[in-house]
């Protein structure tokens, strides 16, 4: 299934030359001054505040972003994460993508319960279902179902929760 984006031709330069059309310098400079500053924050609470009262994100409580995790700087407001749900050390979550003749803007949905590990880069348009366990690493390119482990690149299912275990 094809990632949920939307789709922005552009002419000439490369996407990027035209970020500023699209993003505003200021709202860039100070998205990235408080992004670095939640990510080397080491007070959970602190740092979800930071990310729904500065950066607009929908952060659940009780949810826990691990040290270095870098959110997406120029549309943080598009990033839902649901409640209880841990974002491990050094993960990129992005909402935006600036190609060559294009660039692409898309949701970020993680649910409740999910466990993404260390190192892994969530592309834009993705959905992770409530209970998802995504292995460290791992780069999502799609929806991951509720209750799947996934993990690789290319990401693929390795096993998923049945609901007599996530009763364990």
């Amino acid at each position: 299934m094809a990632r949920k984006v939307t789709r922005h031709p552009v002419e000439g330069h490369n996407a990027l030359w035209h970020i500023y059309r699209t993003v505003s310098p200021f709202k860039g400079v100070k998205n990235f001054i408080f992004v670095q500053l939640a990510r080397y924050c080491p007070v959970l609470p602190m740092k979800n505040w930071i990310y729904r009262n500065v950066l607009g994100m929908k952060v659940g409580k009780h949810t826990a972003f691990g040290l270095m995790v870098m959110v997406d700087v120029f549309f943080p407001e598009k990033i839902t994460v649901g409640e209880n749900s841990v974002i491990g050390y050094n993960t990129t979550i992005l909402a935006h993508e600036y190609l060559i003749r294009e660039y692409r803007l898309g949701e970020v949905i993680i649910g409740e319960n999910v466990l993404i590990g260390a190192n892994t880069t969530i592309l834009p348009g993705v959905t992770i279902g409530d209970g998802a366990v995504v292995a460290a690493g791992a780069v999502v390119h799609k929806d991951v179902a509720p209750g799947a482990f996934v993990g690789g690149n290319p990401l693929r299912e390795l096993r998923r929760t049945t609901p007599e275990e996530e009763s364990i």
